[in-house]
């Protein structure tokens, strides 16, 4: 078969970098090595993660709020095959959307790992040990990533796990390990820590979720304190060993040689994630990845072969679903001529913990570090009728704002349903907005929005209204 367009992977990627090319008119292929399709991200990553994230808050809310609002409950437990069983439906229910938007789409699925006999020529390796061949104009590498497995946390998917195993606990642990305080161990921790599970996380660095806005982190760190979490920061991990039911995590504080052990019923290594390239036959065409496995790509996505372009996990930046997405439509659209852009600092990042988390744009240390002129506008939650309303008093909302000329450069918030109200900087940053565009904005009432107006308010003039 000749293709104008073949993509090696189907998570959100590839799939959305598929159907934006076929509705630009490329006859287009995608190649996928599992059963279904979706990638990490609708089988063991965002989608079940959430699902059960949503489940976890339901029983917390039962269990710890219910009452204050005047329902009353007996006998309130936990069924976690049947919390599986619905994130199980979850997922099924959304990759047979993905596989019903290829049909929809005239895009030939090709099950099989898919590697480079040539830039133009693909290997198909089907499970069944059975091999074909296809051609294509065009090759897009979409294949993601994996959760980081260091050799010395001795990964056995059984009590030292990942991610993806963590899915699939079916019954609730006394106990939870996690090396590394980044968003999906936080995620998942939260998930655990709702339904009873005592959860101690250690981290190398001074804080967690360091890649977000410092405020950020202590704020999510204090509410997830509230929720039984127990932080070693500045710790590391010098071993791991499971027994039986069982696994014991030696920690050692940074600059020191005092030892100590934690031992729980699992271990969840979550210390990020390596780009998937093996087996890519990438050595075929002349390309090498650099000392993290991630392939170079140029201004248009693609790399040192033309016509082999890369997305998403495989190269630098993000390892966002979202991020993924708009390069996958970047170089379909580029692909037929079109001038397609990414604005990469106004991509958000999100963390599904309750309070969620999201921040978009220049965080304060990055603006500090620039020298950069700025002022802060901020706005707690518990001063909002909202929040007040729903008992989701934990957040704030953080406006960054250019000292001189009064562009929003960076918003961070921490609170109820921020995963949702970042979308409103993001739209307004694209049109380099200032804060007291915002300011002057009506924001429906009540609603949680209205504390990303008065956070505007205060980095104009310290003028917020309810504070």
């Amino acid at each position: 078969m000749k293709y104008d367009l073949a993509v090696i992977g189907s998570g959100p990627g590839g799939y959305v970098a598929a159907i934006r090319a076929a509705q630009l008119g490329l006859k287009t292929a995608i190649i996928e090595k599992e059963k279904t399709l979706g990638g990490t991200c609708l089988n063991v990553g965002c989608i079940p993660s959430k699902a059960l994230l949503d489940s976890s808050e339901h029983f917390h809310n039962a269990h710890k709020n219910f009452e204050t609002h005047g329902i009353k409950l007996s006998e309130l437990k936990v069924d976690m095959p049947q919390m599986i069983a619905r994130k199980n439906d979850v997922v099924e229910q959304n990759v047979n959307g993905v596989a019903f938007l290829m049909k929809k789409n005239k895009i030939d699925v090709i099950n099989g790992k898919g590697s480079f006999i040539s830039a133009q020529k693909l290997k198909i390796s089907k499970a069944d040990g059975t091999e074909s061949e296809i051609d294509a104009d065009k090759v897009i590498i979409a294949t993601g990533s994996a959760p980081s497995t260091p050799p010395a946390f001795n990964f056995d998917g059984k009590r030292v796990i990942t991610s993806t195993e963590a899915l699939d606990i079916t019954s609730v642990p006394e106990t939870m390990i996690i090396i590394g305080g980044g968003v999906i161990g936080l995620e998942l921790g939260s998930v655990f820590a709702r339904l009873g599970t005592k959860i101690e996380v250690v981290e190398y660095l001074d804080r967690i979720i360091a890649g977000m806005d410092k405020d950020c982190s202590k704020e999510l760190m204090r509410s997830l304190k509230k929720l039984g979490f127990k932080f070693h920061l500045k710790h590391m991990v010098t071993d791991v060993a499971a027994s039986g039911q069982s696994v014991s995590v030696t920690v050692q504080k940074r600059n020191s040689e005092d030892t100590f052990k934690i031992d729980g019923d699992y271990c969840l290594i979550s210390v990020g994630r390596v780009p998937y390239t093996d087996g890519l036959g990438l050595e075929n065409i002349g390309l090498q990845t650099d000392q993290k496995g991630r392939i170079e790509v140029d201004e248009h996505l693609q790399t040192a072969v033309p016509g082999v372009f890369a997305i998403g996990d495989v190269i630098k930046g993000a390892m966002l679903a979202h991020k993924a997405e708009e390069e996958g439509v970047f170089v379909a659209e580029y692909l037929v001529g079109q001038k397609p852009h990414i604005n990469y600092n106004l991509i958000p990042g999100v963390v599904y913990t309750w309070p969620e988390v999201a921040g978009v744009g220049q965080t304060e240390d990055q603006l500090k570090e620039a020298g950069t002129p700025y002022k802060v506008g901020k706005f707690p939650y518990k001063a909002l009728g909202r929040a007040r309303a729903s008992m989701d008093l934990d957040g704030m909302v953080k406006i960054l704002a250019h000292k001189e000329t009064d562009e929003i450069l960076g918003v961070h918030m921490v609170g109820a349903r921020v995963a949702d109200m970042i979308a409103e900087a993001v739209a307004l940053m694209e049109f380099r907005a200032s804060a007291e565009d915002v300011a002057r904005m009506s924001h429906a009432h009540p609603t949680y929005t209205e504390a990303f107006r008065e956070a505007a308010l205060a980095a104009t003039d310290n003028r917020a209204i309810h504070m």
